[in-house]
């Protein structure tokens, strides 16, 4: 994981930041203490995330449709295109890695073992 985390290319995002990215953007848009739930931190720091997040213009911030209290944090298109590049920089420096560093057999036990972990977790 760390080998692919040095070759994505926002090398700028902590990993907890990533995280939250990535989250807004399968998930939707949220609130900084459902977000801290989902993250198992807390809201403060929750809250230093997405602000860091939101100087960088990756999220955005709009009121809560009924609880005027609340805050919803979206991903902006600049967060979606940079999510979108870390994904990518990790996908080419495993494929890269698994055609590189493994031969033949070492790769057809790599295709099984991946269809026998997608048949656990679908069951």
């Amino acid at each position: 994981m760390r080998r692919m985390r040095a070759a994505s290319s926002q090398g700028a995002l902590t990993p907890s930041q990533r995280a939250v990215l990535s989250r807004l953007c399968n998930e939707g848009p949220n609130t900084t203490a459902a977000l801290a739930r989902a993250e198992l931190v807390r809201p403060q720091s929750m809250r230093v995330i997405l602000a860091a997040l939101e100087e960088q213009a990756l999220v955005e911030r709009a009121p809560h449709p009924t609880d005027g209290r609340q805050v919803v944090f979206s991903i902006t298109e600049e967060g979606r295109q940079a999510i979108t590049s870390v994904r990518q920089a990790k996908q080419s420096w495993l494929l890269d890695a698994i055609d590189t560093r493994l031969d033949a057999d070492e790769r057809r036990t790599l295709a099984e073992a991946t269809d026998l972990l997608r048949r656990l977790v679908q069951e």
